[in-house]
């Protein structure tokens, strides 16, 4: 079960390496407005190359400093993902 916590935040946004052509951004969307549906939510960037952690650092490096102060930054990229 999933508890919701009252933080102060203006916004969250998300960076991931999931793409656009599948429900995955979609999901993650719908859990945290399942948590909060007063969330607003930011795409960054959802085209990172993939289990590229270092675009992603430098992709969310290029953006976050226009948000406001408390905002959350959520940034999905899993190295390992896809490798046997």
């Amino acid at each position: 079960m999933v508890t919701a916590v009252k933080l102060k935040y203006e916004c969250c946004t998300l960076t991931t390496d999931f793409g656009l052509t599948d429900s995955h951004v979609t999901a993650m969307k719908g859990v945290i407005l399942g948590i909060n549906p007063e969330a607003k939510l930011v795409d960054i960037c959802h085209n990172i190359e993939p289990q590229n952690i270092g675009e992603a650092a430098f992709v969310l490096s290029t953006a976050y400093q226009f948000f406001p102060r408390h905002t959350i930054h959520v940034v999905v990229v899993d190295p390992g993902v896809d490798k046997q």
